[in-house]
């Protein structure tokens, strides 16, 4: 397994004892963040300052999330029907409280997600396969069927925020700069398995190899360098980025590297290929259980994904941060 410890500039310094609860600190510092080297949307390479944070462990579980709602009778975006102002054109029997479930298909065209993703009656963070299934043995899976409304909702209850892009790339990579995957330079060196992720032909195909199927317990697998787990696999994480379709390029100076960005603008957010539908789009990060190396090879720090803050699915979950005052 060959690991890369870059030497990263700091700028602040770990509180005493760097663990508070069910978070880890993170001392901030100049990264390079996207890549050069997979999907045009993580290009191009550029320097990027962050100042330190605090950030959950893990991903928000289902037994946390249990709380949230017990405390606060928080209903998720899954379980309200649709108001069908903001979908035009919908037609009305399908405008049922819901959530997208990844279904196994035959083969299918590859271009085609509609092929594999079933938008469910039922769906929701309790009955994440469908209203027959339920989270009896999950309370340290992470929560799914999450819309960014709710993940927001939670973490303003529990005195936090959504990490930004910068900040959860910063985290992901560990200490390694440059490095291609959370743990080196090796998707699963001498052979193991790092991350829950897809083994085998995607969508048609799951061997399993990694020992699950769907989403696995929030610390099923080995934390990275700044012992936080599962940055990489298992769901998708919310940020709190509004989505671009490329990064900004490489400052040309140290002076003029960007300090706690905070991503693109809303209005460039929206989905061209839906211009009838103003919803607009969050940066997802991490990738999850099924991305695989025949389609969405998305299993690295660097990658991003758009997602409508209005959908909730069995593959996006969150985690949250909290800052020094000096970082707000």
């Amino acid at each position: 397994m060959t690991l890369l410890w870059p030497d990263i500039e700091r700028n602040d310094r770990q509180p005493e004892g760097g663990r508070t609860g069910d978070m880890v600190w993170i001392s901030g510092g100049t990264f390079r963040m996207g890549s050069n080297d997979h999907y045009p949307e993580e290009a191009p390479v550029h320097r990027v300052t962050v100042d330190g944070f605090w950030i959950d462990r893990m991903p928000v579980t289902n037994r946390q999330f249990k709380r949230f709602v017990k405390a606060t009778r928080h209903k998720t975006l899954a379980e309200i029907p649709p108001d069908p102002r903001q979908y035009p054109g919908a037609l009305p029997h399908m405008l049922y409280a819901g959530s997208l479930v990844f279904v196994p298909p035959p083969p299918v065209d590859l271009r085609d997600w509609s092929q594999w993703w079933t938008f469910m009656k039922g769906a929701d963070w309790r009955h994440p396969y469908g209203p027959k299934s339920n989270i009896k043995g999950l309370d340290d899976y992470p929560v799914v069927h999450v819309s960014f409304s709710d993940a927001l909702a939670y973490a303003k209850w529990a005195g936090k925020d959504i990490p930004t892009e910068a900040e959860w790339e910063f985290a992901a990579r560990g200490g390694l700069d440059s490095a291609e995957f959370a743990w080196g330079t090796e998707f699963t060196p001498g052979g193991a398995h790092m991350a829950n992720t897809w083994q085998g032909e995607f969508p048609r195909q799951n061997l399993n190899v990694d020992g699950y199927e769907r989403t696995s317990p929030v610390t099923a697998f080995a934390p990275n360098g700044y012992g936080v787990h599962d940055m990489i696999g298992n769901v998708w994480e919310w940020t709190a980025d509004w989505y671009s379709t490329k990064h900004e390029v490489d400052a040309p100076k140290a002076c003029c590297i960007p300090q706690n960005p905070r991503g693109g603008c809303e209005e460039a957010s929206y989905d061209p290929c839906l211009p009838n539908i103003r919803i607009p789009r969050k940066v997802l990060k991490g990738g999850s259980h099924l991305c695989a190396p025949n389609y969405c090879r998305r299993y690295r720090p660097a990658a991003r994904h758009a997602e409508p803050i209005d959908t909730s699915t069995s593959h996006v979950g969150f985690r949250c941060v909290k800052r020094t005052p000096t970082a707000e």
